[in-house]
């Protein structure tokens, strides 16, 4: 049942119809109600690297995906003098449409691009049953580099 103050928004016009409809979905029993206090958190990550593979779309035609990997090194010198580089491995995924497409266009293996966004964690269940989890960044924007050097 819609409360008072949501009925008395309906008078006739467009907006305030929508209003009674959000309103509506806002009393909906089903749907969670917002805190009084929503607490700011940040999720945010920034890479400077090199793309791993050819960028590949997945997921289905309701929620495509494009997915590719990226390459970051963290250089160490010992104290001996010895130079040694560990390179981290990143999976990158996009949702956004107009980003997927670009990605798919013109990124290529080997280029140098910075990609922001965040961190996603997910679940893959194997055929056996047993389950997997995931992580990775999804994109929220990427700045493409020139393919030389």
């Amino acid at each position: 049942m819609l409360s008072r103050t949501c009925l008395k928004l309906f008078s006739g016009s467009n907006y305030q119809k929508s209003s009674v409809a959000l309103c509506a979905i806002r009393n909906n029993s089903s749907v969670q109600q917002e805190p009084a206090r929503v607490e700011k958190t940040i999720n945010s990550v920034q890479l400077l690297g090199r793309v791993g593979a050819d960028p590949q779309q997945k997921g289905s035609d309701e929620r495509p995906v494009v997915v590719f990997s990226m390459a970051t090194h963290t250089n160490y010198r010992y104290e001996s003098g010895e130079f040694m580089q560990r390179t981290e491995w990143h999976k990158i995924i996009c949702f956004k449409p107009g980003l997927r497409d670009s990605i798919l266009n013109y990124l290529k293996k080997g280029q140098r691009v910075l990609v922001t966004g965040r961190i996603s964690y997910g679940e893959i269940k194997n055929d056996d049953g047993t389950s997997k989890t995931t992580t990775s960044i999804a994109a929220e924007d990427i700045v493409f580099f020139n393919s030389q050097s």
